[in-house]
C-alpha cells in the first residue's frame, strides 16, 4: 500500500504541475485573471495533496488498511475539490455547466481535511 500512496502522490504532483504550465501558457488568452486564479487554487491544493500523500508512504504509524483509507479519501478528495475547481474555473470553455455540481467542492474538500486528522488520529493512537 505504501508503494500505491507513493505513486499517487508522484502521479498527483506530475499532473499538477503540467495543470500549473497549462494555465500559466495556455488559458491566460482566455479566461480572466480571477478565473485563472481559481484553476491555480485546485493545482496548489492538489500539490499539498501529493506532498502529503508522498509522506504518508513512508509513515509507519499506518498499516496497510489505514493507508488505503487515506489513499481513498485523497483520490475522490482530489478529483472532487480540484477536479470540480478545474471545471468550473475553465466553465465557459466548455459545453457542461459545472456549476450544477459545484457542490461537490466543498464534499472534495472535506475529504481532504478528514484524511489530515484520520492520519493524526491514528498516529496518536498507536503512539500510546
Amino acid at each position: 500500500m505504501s508503494k500505491k500512496l507513493l505513486g499517487l502522490g508522484l502521479g498527483l504532483g506530475g499532473v499538477a504541475i503540467i495543470l500549473g504550465a497549462f494555465a500559466s501558457h495556455g488559458l491566460t488568452k482566455h479566461l480572466t485573471e480571477s478565473q485563472i486564479l481559481t484553476f491555480e487554487t485546485g493545482v496548489r491544493y492538489q500539490m499539498y495533496q501529493a506532498f502529503f500523500l508522498i509522506l504518508m508512504s513512508f509513515v509507519k504509524e499506518l498499516n496497510s488498511k489505514s493507508k488505503s483509507v487515506v489513499l481513498w479519501l485523497n483520490v475522490f478528495g482530489v478529483l472532487f475539490f480540484s477536479g470540480s475547481i478545474y471545471g468550473l474555473s475553465t466553465n465557459t470553455l466548455s459545453s457542461f455547466d459545472f456549476t450544477k455540481i459545484a457542490l461537490i467542492t466543498p464534499l472534495g474538500g472535506s475529504l481532504l481535511i478528514f484524511s489530515w486528522f484520520y492520519v493524526l488520529f491514528i498516529v496518536f493512537k498507536n503512539r500510546k
